[in-house]
């Protein structure tokens, strides 16, 4: 088969495109022919080796996180994944024509979906989700601040935590308010602008997909107690608060992942898909993404 291996860490160079051995299906897994899969930072961060020390790698690597394609076959201990059947899921070594999941992690794909559009779904839905459920866990009437609110992880906290009844406010660039306008949050917050972050106090909770001096900022903002949910780690100068903070890593999760894409599919929110290339320009799609020039997912095609 046709796949991506990563040798060794540094550039896009560093990807290659080559010929490689399907993998072997296990008892207890899935072997999925990919129809699409797309790229999330975590790609660029373990091929640069920036978090090296959080996800170390094997060499030679197969990156790649969003499953999406058809049932190929099926190890001897698994039922309900007949050939052709149309799966997707949050997994390891996408950008190849074939990849193993094991079983419990896979979730059909709803019909009204294309394998594309399923693509930009799996990570940023799930992290958006646990983010807002497993590290926010908001009640109804609270108020959650999502930072990064038009990041695909971002919008995905937006819509979980108005599912929960939560009072939600779009974090976002004053660049981007008229965008973040049509979120469905109740209300928009220039996260650049100090005085419109002076005139925030008491929150809840937030819900952070930026981090960095943004974070830092904000909290000041929260009541005694709040709570920050956060997608990368707990923030400098957390401690000198009174407040709680929780750090998440998506998990696989094949029935909230059902339930994200139908919503999806419903039009509920929506995940922009910036660009679909092919497999084998991934080098280049590698750096039209760490660019954060494109305004969406970009969607590798095998």
């Amino acid at each position: 088969m046709k796949a991506v291996l990563l040798d060794e860490y540094g550039g896009p160079e560093k990807l290659r495109y080559t010929d490689t051995d399907v993998p072997p299906c296990g008892d207890n897994e899935v072997l999925v022919k990919i129809r699409a899969t797309s790229i999330n930072p975590v790609d660029y961060k373990i091929r640069s080796g920036a978090i090296r020390s959080l996800i170390p790698v094997e060499f030679p690597a197969i990156l790649g996180r969003d499953l999406v394609g058809e049932v190929e076959a099926a190890g001897r201990n698994v039922s309900g994944f007949p050939k052709g059947m149309r799966v997707m899921a949050l997994a390891n070594g996408t950008y190849a024509e074939y990849t193993t999941a094991k079983a419990d992690v896979l979730a059909p794909i709803p019909e009204s979906l294309s394998f594309v559009q399923a693509a930009a779904l799996p990570l940023v839905t799930l992290t958006g989700a646990q983010l807002i459920e497993r590290g926010v866990k908001p009640r109804a009437g609270q108020t959650v601040l999502v930072t990064g609110a038009l990041g695909s992880v971002g919008r995905s906290a937006v819509h979980v935590a108005r599912k929960h009844g939560a009072r939600v406010l779009a974090g976002v660039r004053a660049s981007e308010r008229e965008e973040a306008g049509r979120l469905a949050a109740d209300g928009v917050i220039a996260l650049d602008d100090e005085k419109e972050i002076e005139k925030l106090f008491d929150l809840d909770s937030i819900a952070d997909t930026v981090g960095g001096p943004t974070i830092e900022r904000l909290l000041k903002t929260l009541r005694a107690g709040g709570v920050v949910g956060s997608v990368l780690g707990v923030p400098a100068g957390a401690k000198n608060h009174d407040i709680h903070v929780e750090a998440i890593m998506a998990q696989p999760d094949a029935s909230r992942l059902y339930e994200l894409a139908d919503e999806a599919a419903r039009g509920e929110f929506a995940i922009p898909i910036a660009k679909v290339m092919k497999l084998e320009e991934v080098e280049e799609a590698h750096r039209l993404a760490e660019s954060h020039a494109a305004k969406g997912k970009i969607i590798l095609v095998p």
